[in-house]
């Protein structure tokens, strides 16, 4: 491939929350958006899961960054140099010089032209000599072996970091689509001003995550409730230390509004397919996937509400970075990949 065979092909999952980057099939890197800089000099200092556990606990001479937020770059300088980063951590076979690089890297569908041209030029700017764009609910489509390109309708609402994109694919294109910036961050924003306001307790960005991972959950009685998890954390008023119990009741509760704006963009999307279509997706029923798509209860109650059934896909967090995978061996193939 490419120039003397040197041209080696990679496949980038840029999430807002977490980075899974594909060479040879194999997932090479799998870590956490983050990136941390001296202050200073900008000079990156670490990159991936070091970054993250020196999130919050830096000292003023360290900036740690999430270079994406709400889906797209925020930081320019910060994404290049997560990207580059990211991709040193790949143990190419020569190791003499770094090979250009054919990428393939996912937006969401609601990125503007100038959004999408910034995820380019990063990627350019960290080794790519060819970069090719798939929209995330493509990517998601492809990666839990749907058929994107066959005559009928199949729907994808993909929760991710910082969007939740919904998309109804048909003959390999993006029929009807809605993308709004409530996903995994929202929930998150969520749990951290409930703990403060229901039990005076201030939590950060992790501690809230962990909330999440333990008692998330968007229904108020479920088959096989998790434990309540203890939550240690100062008081906000005077700092003091507080201990608390959170129950999944409680983070459903939470979560409610939120959920209810996921609920609105599905039916948003429903509601400009075109009949054939949607009574495809009425029979094949509606794809979760993303780290959302992990909340307890939350296929039931969008079946419930909406009266289609839907489905958690398998591994739901690696199905965008898979579907990417897949189009990166089919460039020639996929008609619904953007070159840069």
């Amino acid at each position: 491939m490419g120039f003397f065979s040197f041209t080696k092909d990679i496949a980038i999952d840029l999430g807002t929350a977490n980075t899974i980057i594909i060479c040879d099939d194999k997932i090479m890197v799998d870590a956490p958006s983050v990136v941390a800089l001296d202050t200073k000099t900008d000079k990156v200092l670490a990159v991936g899961e070091e970054a993250r556990l020196w999130s919050e606990k830096t000292n003023p001479g360290i900036r740690t960054i999430r270079p994406l937020g709400k889906g797209v770059i925020a930081d320019f300088y910060a994404a290049e140099q997560m990207i580059r980063g990211m991709i040193k951590m790949i143990n190419f076979k020569n190791k003499w010089f770094s090979p250009p690089l054919r990428i393939v890297i996912c937006v969401p569908t609601g990125a503007t032209e100038v959004e999408r041209r910034a995820v380019r030029d990063s990627s350019e700017r960290a080794g790519g000599k060819e970069v090719y764009l798939i929209e995330e609910p493509m990517a998601s489509a492809v990666g839990i072996g749907l058929d994107v390109e066959a005559p009928e309708g199949n729907m994808i609402v993909d929760i991710g970091g910082g969007t939740t994109e919904v998309a109804v694919i048909s003959l390999g294109g993006i029929v009807a689509k809605t993308s709004i910036q409530v996903a995994g961050d929202a929930f998150t924003e969520d749990i951290v001003e409930y703990m403060r306001r229901q039990h005076n307790v201030k939590v950060g960005e992790r501690m809230a995550e962990r909330i999440k991972i333990n008692v998330g959950s968007v229904l108020t009685s479920l088959d096989n409730p998790p434990d309540d998890y203890i939550v240690k954390g100062p008081n906000v008023m005077n700092s003091s230390p507080m201990v608390v119990p959170i129950s999944y009741q409680e983070i459903a509760h939470c979560l409610d509004k939120s959920i209810l704006r996921v609920e609105s963009a599905v039916m948003s999307a429903l509601e400009n397919t075109p009949p054939e279509l949607y009574a495809d997706i009425v029979k094949n029923g509606i794809h979760l996937t993303g780290g959302g798509a992990l909340l307890r209860g939350l296929d039931k109650r969008l079946t419930d509400k909406i009266k289609i059934q839907f489905r958690v896909a398998e591994d739901p967090l690696r199905a965008v970075a898979r579907g990417t995978g897949i189009a990166l061996k089919n460039l020639n193939k996929f008609n619904f990949l953007y070159k840069s």
